[in-house]
């Protein structure tokens, strides 16, 4: 069962079944290259985002990153396509992700959706990471990626948890994108590709955290 939501940062594509989510896929409709020239023109620097402290980001960044990303300020989640009946998983999804897109700090009240995916079904290190990532680290927080090894169990497995955001199947409701460098560096985020997207969540997080 698939459906798909028009986001602030575009579109999300999701999938599932009756017994949970399967997949969140975010499809951002501004080229990588556009978003990286806003980044250096507001913030006046040659250096590439990934060296960039979200925590630093103005409110006036904030607003201008969401203008140029989806023309206007929008902080909801409309349902573009849709199963003729919707499971209570993909419902709570939807749920969790509107709330998140306005008031981000009210997900720590909301049901977490059940997961279906094998990476939740299986007894390893990248779902050990991924479900102490989901408990320890709420909106407007981050932790680094030596930190989240040592929650974790295994304080010198820093690159193992790398491996672990970038298998994440569930993006933002299992936060990677508050994971960063022990340097203060944002780091990679969708491969790298979309490391501006990883600011713009902080970002988010943090505007709406000291509103």
């Amino acid at each position: 069962m698939h459906l798909v939501l028009n986001s602030p940062l575009g579109k999300i594509q999701m999938s599932g079944c009756e017994k949970g989510i399967h997949e969140i896929k975010l499809q951002p409709e501004v080229a990588p290259e556009k978003r990286s020239e806003i980044l250096r023109v507001e913030l006046n620097d040659k250096t590439s985002s990934k060296h960039r402290n979200p925590l630093m980001l103005s409110e006036s960044f904030y607003f201008e990153f969401c203008v140029c990303w989806k023309k206007e300020v929008s902080f909801t989640c409309d349902v573009s396509k849709e199963p003729e009946e919707m499971t209570e998983s993909l419902k709570e999804c939807i749920a969790w992700l509107e709330t998140y897109f306005r008031e981000p700090w009210l997900t720590d009240k909301l049901p977490i959706p059940t997961f279906h995916h094998p990476v939740f079904q299986q007894d390893t290190f990248t779902r050990k990471v991924l479900e102490t990532l989901l408990k320890n680290v709420k909106s407007g927080d981050t932790v680094t990626y030596k930190k989240l090894a040592d929650l974790s169990g295994n304080s010198s497995a820093a690159r193992a948890v790398g491996g672990a955001m970038k298998n994440n199947p569930v993006p933002i409701i299992i936060p990677c994108h508050r994971v960063i460098c022990s340097s203060g560096e944002v780091g990679n985020y969708m491969g790298g590709k979309e490391n501006c997207l990883k600011e713009w969540l902080l970002a988010h997080e943090k505007i709406q955290k000291s509103a």
